[in-house]
């Protein structure tokens, strides 16, 4: 009986030392991965990335801002040196600025040599990375409202990035829950052929989503003076207006009328409700929003490059796609204008802004 228990107490002893010799080999590998990842971390940490970032349009606008502070912010724990390059193509939309930039824009992507470029907009993905699709240097966008098919984005190595698509069921929506008798909306687009592909997505959209909507018109507009006339002559067949985009407006010298000017006239003279797809164009005059947000569009961008540049990975493992969730915004101070009053249980679940921007400037 006793030898019975010594054997038992044997093979307990055995099983318990196996045990503990197996927990403190766990314990010296977690250790050791630790200080692995200490180590890779402090390598992360110290090492100096060049980015360059590259604008389809300019600073000192509230949408490109936001997506570089996006972008920016989730890159926070790695040394960055960045470069800005504006192409401002909303101020000069000319053949030949669009040609000098673009040469510019490339001369510093291959005298620079950055780790990563940065871009957003579509002009800039049209005149300048479609000509690095399987290069060396990875790309990363945001705000890119084409197919990225169009600059041969689908199945490149080296360029990712993070789709704007408009949420213009969800803006026509707020509308009607501002104004229920809307019926008939008129669409204003300028000539900018990089609003082709949003057009086509809203007008399924408008098929499939909106048949108690009839769009009376899809007018591309290319003079100032031109779209003062359209406004009038809508007030007379819409009920509301639908404004894609007024950028590239041409004064009586061909020169580009400013957003805010546009805006402001718009604001001041027209007597129809209207929506857009962005946050500063209700600053700027426009009723009401679902917005796509810029720094959510540039902070997920931001994500794809700090793994790009931190963890070594692909762009090509990263999917392109959009940011998904709008967010809505109204202007208060247009609704009392055009003697509209709002529920206020859609204020409530709504951004409100009280001023316009010039007002606030002042």
């Amino acid at each position: 009986m006793e030898e019975k228990w010594r054997k038992i107490f044997f093979f307990a002893s055995i099983v318990i030392l196996l045990f503990v010799i197996a927990l403190l080999f766990i314990l010296f590998n977690a250790n050791n991965n630790n200080d692995n990842n200490k180590v890779i971390a402090a390598v992360k940490n110290t090492k100096k990335f060049k980015i360059l970032h590259i604008l389809s349009y300019h600073m000192n606008w509230q949408w490109t801002e936001d997506q570089f502070k996006g972008f920016k912010d989730a890159l926070t724990d790695l040394d960055v040196e960045y470069k800005i390059f504006e192409m401002d193509t909303k101020n000069n939309s000319s053949a030949e600025w669009i040609k000098k930039v673009s040469k510019e824009a490339k001369d510093l992507i291959d005298t620079w040599k950055p780790d990563l470029v940065y871009t957003n907009d579509d002009n800039v993905q049209e005149y300048v990375v479609r000509y690095y699709v399987n290069k060396d240097i990875p790309f990363v966008f945001s705000g890119v409202n084409a197919d990225p098919a169009k600059y041969g984005f689908v199945g490149s190595k080296n360029i990712t990035g993070v789709l704007e698509y408009e949420h213009f069921f969800q803006s026509v929506k707020l509308l009607k829950e501002i104004i229920p008798g809307v019926t008939k909306i008129a669409v204003i687009i300028d000539d900018d052929p990089a609003w082709l592909t949003v057009i086509n997505r809203c007008k399924e959209s408008a098929q499939k989503e909106l048949p108690e909507i009839k769009f009376i018109s899809w007018d591309f507009i290319k003079t100032f003076a031109e779209y003062k006339a359209k406004i009038k002559e809508y007030e007379k067949t819409a009920d509301a207006l639908c404004i894609i985009s007024w950028f590239t407006f041409k004064d009586e010298k061909g020169k580009n009328v400013t957003e805010l000017e546009v805006g402001r006239w718009t604001a001041e003279n027209s007597r129809l409700p209207d929506f857009a797809f962005w946050q500063d164009r209700v600053a700027k005059g426009t009723l009401c929003s679902v917005y796509v947000s810029a720094y959510e569009q540039g902070h997920a961008a931001g994500k794809m490059a700090y793994r790009i540049l931190a963890d070594n990975i692909s762009p090509d493992f990263f999917p392109i796609q959009p940011t998904i969730k709008g967010k809505p915004v109204i202007s208060l101070r247009r609704a009392k204008v055009l003697n509209i009053k709002i529920k206020s249980s859609i204020l409530l679940d709504s951004e409100v802004l009280e001023k316009y921007l010039w007002e606030e400037q002042n």
